[in-house]
């Protein structure tokens, strides 16, 4: 490696299982190729406050299996803001950063776009290469297949269900399961399909918020023997307390709101996870070295990718449909 070049890590936005095994594979590659290693401390606000601390292999050796993110994470919408961003910049001129690594999700990306850009500008003409790694719960980048965290949340969700499915089933109940996911439906859909849930209500389908049927549904499976109906809620759609009161009133059947808030962000990452992290974070370095700049780093077809930022952001998320007619086939 040419000249002495400093690697910043940051995790950004939401926290995600698997951050901080991606946190140790970036490091761990870096030091491998020559560089020094930092730790941004709480994201985009520790980067303009300039609160590092030096990463070495001891440092995140034992962090691989922890959930969160050791960096913190914080969210600064004054990051918009061109001055903001001169002055993160600066930063990066007066520590000798030369390189940097943002996980998160699409508004941590958004920020690196602009951070990315401030650097090229002639005020600065500063070379600091940037890559994205996608580490989100939500799965909600169009990018990429999927993102860091996705398969924990699935798990933690479905392990969920499960429990309250025995419990529903002993006492005859319906239960409306509020599923996290920022308007996007993966993680509500995996669960559905992963769970046996009975009863789907997604933002990428505002017909299956459809109150008729889903109170037909639940009176259909207590006429026929049903012992519980599961009802998976997108959130910010609708208030589960809300919905499953209608539900009881118009059905007769017990029905108890269940909203799974934010165990669905915490835990040990999953061994999916793991080395989704893994892969990314040495790919990444491996861009790194070669002074490529501007890039999200995806998986699509079970390959590592990596995108232009710009072109990244602009792509259209696409719903799998046959997703979700195999779930409506398998809900009856």
């Amino acid at each position: 490696m040419e000249g002495n070049r400093t690697i910043a890590i940051m995790t950004s936005g939401g926290d995600a299982p698997g951050m901080n095994a991606a946190i140790r594979a970036i490091a761990k590659a870096a030091i491998y190729k020559g560089y020094k290693v930092v730790g941004v401390i709480d994201g985009f606000k520790g980067l303009v406050e300039a609160n590092f601390k030096e990463l070495t292999v001891n440092s995140v050796e034992n962090i691989m299996q922890l959930g969160g993110t050791v960096l913190g994470t914080a969210r600064l919408p004054e990051f918009k803001q061109p001055e903001v961003q001169d002055k993160a910049v600066n930063v990066l001129k007066t520590y000798g950063i030369t390189d940097i690594v943002v996980i998160g999700g699409d508004g941590s990306f958004t920020g690196a776009q602009k951070l990315s850009h401030k650097c090229e500008e002639p005020q600065h003409n500063y070379k600091c290469n940037v890559v994205c790694l996608p580490g989100t719960i939500d799965n909600d980048l169009a990018c990429t297949d999927y993102t860091i965290g996705f398969d924990t949340a699935l798990n933690t969700v479905l392990e969920a269900i499960d429990k309250i499915r025995d419990t529903m089933s002993s006492h005859g109940r319906c239960c409306v399961v509020e599923v996290m996911g920022n308007r996007c439906g993966d993680l509500s859909l995996f669960s559905s399909i992963n769970s046996g849930a009975e009863s789907l209500i997604l933002a990428e389908r505002p017909e299956s918020f459809d109150i008729d049927r889903i109170c037909d549904e639940v009176a259909e499976g207590a006429k026929n023997g049903k012992k519980c109906h599961i009802v998976i809620l997108s959130e910010l759609l609708t208030d589960a307390g809300e919905l499953a009161k209608t539900i009881e009133k118009r059905t007769g059947v017990s029905t108890r709101p269940s909203i799974l808030g934010y165990i669905q962000r915490g835990g040990r990452p999953s061994a999916s996870d793991r080395m989704l992290a893994t892969k990314m974070g040495v790919y990444a370095v491996d861009l790194l070295e070669k002074g490529v700049s501007n890039q999200i780093v995806s998986i699509r077809n079970n390959k590592i990718v990596n995108d232009d930022i710009d072109v990244a952001l602009a792509m259209p998320r696409v719903f799998d449909e046959d997703l979700y007619k195999m779930n409506e086939i398998l809900s009856i």
